[in-house]
């Protein structure tokens, strides 16, 4: 399968993609704290991210999800910062303490270049939200390159609808987080209160694009949506609200992670409730969830390790 933004690059339209993602960049909208700050003049808001994209990292991974990785791993570009910033955050160093550096879209264009050449099955941003535009840019070089590959759209779920209409016909894989279902905890640990009604749009905006994933002969992922739902102690995440959501107003054919890797990152000591891992019996009863609510397509063989380890 060709990748969409091929297509969308012949046909003259992602020139005008960038130049609409750019203008955003004046007040800024990207996402939805609205900042309003002119990032063309490097002023900064939430996510302290002016002009340039900011990379921490870029390399094959084999720590995703199995339709990604393949037999050559997903080739990850983690991007600095965040428009989320959640308390507990497994990459703080990248998200909250700005590890990383500036770089132009030549350079960006060139590390999707470079993770093709070493195989990998897909390019994978991380926390692209707030670098839409130039992640535009630097496609198009890309693509004058040779790049062919799908790009996964690696995010946290709050998104704004009319950012995402800008990407339709880009990206192949989204691959957001479902992370809360009560505004009251999303408020406490990242400042979100309206995370849910966001993500909700997001998640059926994502699928209206790309639909349910899809796998060639070899299992590997060409286009769809693929949700991930980190598991959290106290039933902090809404495990069974996200997937009676997804079941009943996206699609039961929704591809899930069920993670169950939280564990106290970041901040998270300053807060009683998440100062510890999930138990096995927390992490069984959220699958257990996401099979009763109707979501049948779950990221099986990771499923199979950790019940082991668990």
């Amino acid at each position: 399968m060709e990748p969409s933004y091929l297509k969308t690059h012949k046909d003259s339209i992602l020139h005008k993609r960038i130049e609409a993602a750019l203008a955003i960049l004046e007040n800024c909208r990207l996402c939805p704290r609205h900042c309003e700050v002119n990032r063309l003049e490097g002023e900064l808001g939430f996510c302290r991210t002016g002009r340039q994209a900011v990379i921490s990292s870029y390399s094959p991974h084999f720590g995703e999800e199995d339709p990604l990785v393949g037999r050559e791993g997903s080739g990850t570009i983690f991007m600095t910062h965040c428009n989320l910033g959640c308390v507990f955050c497994q990459n703080y160093e990248i998200s909250h303490l700005s590890e990383g550096v500036k770089v132009s879209s030549s350079d960006l264009a060139q590390m999707m270049l470079t993770l093709q050449r070493r195989g990998c099955h897909n390019i994978n941003f991380v926390t692209p939200t707030h670098m839409v535009p130039q992640i535009l840019e630097a496609l198009q070089e890309a693509i004058e390159g040779g790049l062919k590959v799908p790009l996964v759209y690696n995010c946290g779920g709050y998104e704004e609808v009319e950012t995402l209409r800008l990407l339709d016909g880009i990206f192949d894989i989204y691959m957001p987080d479902f992370k809360f279902w009560d505004s009251e905890v999303s408020t406490r640990f990242c400042s979100a209160p309206d995370y849910v009604e966001k993500a909700c749009a997001a998640v059926k905006e994502m699928h209206r694009q790309v639909g349910d994933l899809t796998l060639d002969a070899e299992r590997i992922a060409q286009r769809g949506l693929l949700i991930r739902h980190l598991v959290m102690p106290e039933g902090l995440a809404g495990t069974r609200e996200v997937m009676r959501f997804l079941a009943n107003e996206v699609s039961k054919d929704t591809y899930v992670n069920v993670m169950s890797q939280y564990r106290p990152c970041g901040e998270a000591h300053n807060f009683p409730e998440l100062r510890r891992p999930i138990t096995a019996g927390e992490f069984r009863d959220a699958v257990s969830m996401a099979k009763e609510e109707g979501i049948h397509r779950l990221d099986e063989r990771r499923l199979i390790q950790l019940f082991k380890w668990l």
